[in-house]
């Protein structure tokens, strides 16, 4: 019962640590390229107002930057602590993937991140602006070398097995594997997505405690734009990704679809109460050929079963249900949510802009064309990428179980052989951290806002957004 327990925690301590680190690079991996755009235009246009909107952001990206790599570290102490199995098995090929992390995006971060923050009136505008830009390229990197240690887990190729540890054979094959395309997509443009709703959103919110500032504008066109454009993308790309995860782990589309029996003709459940031990779902509500249709794109398509991964003396062989169900349907449910309210906010924004043109007869409306109701909705949206994120990542990493790596380790063979009270006491400190960093977190991110609000941090307390009276002064087309 104790190693029992003791996995579980560790299970649980390692999901807190990494829905707690994911959180960051969330964040840096796009702003590091929405910053490079706000220097761009500043560069071309000379417009002090995507300056403001750059000095204002750098900031976000230092925290969310430093909070990443102090959470990263607690990541990698986790391998030896509660995981040694993991490192001794498949070490191999984790080890030198991660290494690559370091070496490669680590480093050039690391490098140049001083001279993009510091050092704009230090070094010349070519140079500010390529150190942006090696930033941005370096977050990036960092993705992708840790999704293609992920991607392999869930579909690993390109290795042997000698005496029950993994051996490369071809780096190709276990860099590029079947899933790692996929998954790096998805991933980057979640990130995007996280970002351009936290742009979108705290500009909102600065709006509404009174910054009419052309600032603000910009950085809420910004927000809204990219989210309006590249949702769809995402919707494509989780297709595709679905079709990837189908062929290569059937389980977890049938832990996904909450569907028992393999057959055709299977709905699409919006609602259900899974039941493992009945082998059921109770209550459901569904799309006729729902799933068979978004699945395999024929109404009579078949659709993999729960009941075909369970092994001879009844032990399930599938990840647990109601986890990887009701995950996916949030991170869907928030991605539905984030399409309406993107292309909301710019078909307003559009309307507004031809009402000032006298395209079309009306008056004029609340900021940006935006009514009011939309810009409240916006604030809390502020932080809707990190939900479809987590549920997204637990739909992914839940839906591997039991497996640690697809068909070479399960997770209770690498678990490490420590009493359960240490990794509970652990565990415990962990989440009372971590609760009272993402409580300041948020909370630095308001004062930032309302400090901005304020013109408190202009240079010379005298830069475009800082005062009022030149509001009145704007274009309305701004």
């Amino acid at each position: 019962m104790e190693a029992l327990d003791t996995l579980l925690l560790s299970r649980i301590q390692f999901a807190a640590n990494i829905s707690f680190h994911i959180l960051f690079p969330t964040i840096t991996i796009a702003l590091g390229w929405v910053l490079l755009f706000f220097r761009l235009r500043f560069a071309r246009t000379r417009d002090e107002k995507w300056m403001a909107a750059y000095r204002f952001w750098v900031k976000i990206f230092a925290l969310s930057f430093a909070m990443g790599v102090v959470s990263g570290i607690t990541m990698s102490f986790q391998f030896g602590t509660n995981w040694p199995g993991f490192m001794e098995t498949v070490g191999n090929i984790a080890g030198p993937l991660l290494a690559y992390e370091v070496l490669t995006a680590f480093f050039l971060e690391a490098a140049f991140v001083g001279i993009m923050l510091f050092g704009f009136s230090r070094v010349p505008a070519w140079l500010h602006i390529t150190a942006t830009a090696l930033v941005a390229f370096g977050t990036t990197l960092s993705t992708f070398w840790i999704i293609v240690l992920n991607s392999w887990m869930h579909t690993p190729q390109g290795f042997e097995m000698i005496d029950g540890v993994a051996h490369a054979t071809d780096w190709w094959a276990i860099v590029f594997n079947p899933s790692m395309p996929y998954r790096f997509a998805h991933m980057v443009l979640a990130s995007f997505l996280t970002v351009a709703f936290l742009v979108a959103g705290v500009s909102a919110f600065r709006w509404i405690i009174g910054d009419r500032s052309r600032e603000v504008r910009a950085m809420l066109k910004t927000g809204v734009s990219i989210a309006a454009l590249l949702i769809p993308v995402q919707i494509f790309m989780g297709d595709m990704h679905g079709l990837n995860t189908l062929e290569y782990q059937p389980q977890k589309v049938a832990a996904i679809e909450g569907n028992w029996e393999t057959g055709p003709n299977v709905p699409l459940l919006l609602f259900a109460l899974p039941d493992e031990a009945a082998r059921e779902n109770r209550f459901e509500l569904g799309i006729p050929n729902g799933a068979s249709m978004i699945l395999t794109h024929h109404a009579d398509g078949i659709v993999p079963g729960l009941n075909d991964f369970v092994a001879a003396d009844g032990t399930p062989l599938h990840p647990p249900v109601a986890p990887v169900f009701w995950s996916f349907r949030v991170m869907v449910g928030t991605g539905l949510a984030m399409l309406a309210l993107s292309w909301g906010a710019v078909f307003f924004m559009w309307r507004r802009r031809h009402l000032h043109d006298g395209r079309i007869p009306g008056h004029r409306m609340a900021v940006e064309g935006l009514p009011k109701p939309l810009l409240w909705a916006l604030v809390p949206m502020a932080f809707s990428g990190w939900v479809a994120t987590l549920a997204g990542w637990y739909t992914t990493e839940i839906g591997r179980q039991p497996w640690l790596v697809s068909g070479v380790m399960t997770t209770d063979m690498a678990v490490a052989d420590v009493p359960a009270p240490m990794v509970a006491g652990t565990l415990a400190i962990y989440l009372a951290i971590y609760a009272a960093l993402l409580i300041a977190y948020v909370g630095v991110i308001a004062y930032l806002a309302r400090k901005a609000a304020r013109g408190d941090d202009a240079p010379g307390n005298s830069m475009t957004h800082s005062g009022k009276a030149q509001v009145v002064a704007l274009n309305p087309a701004e």
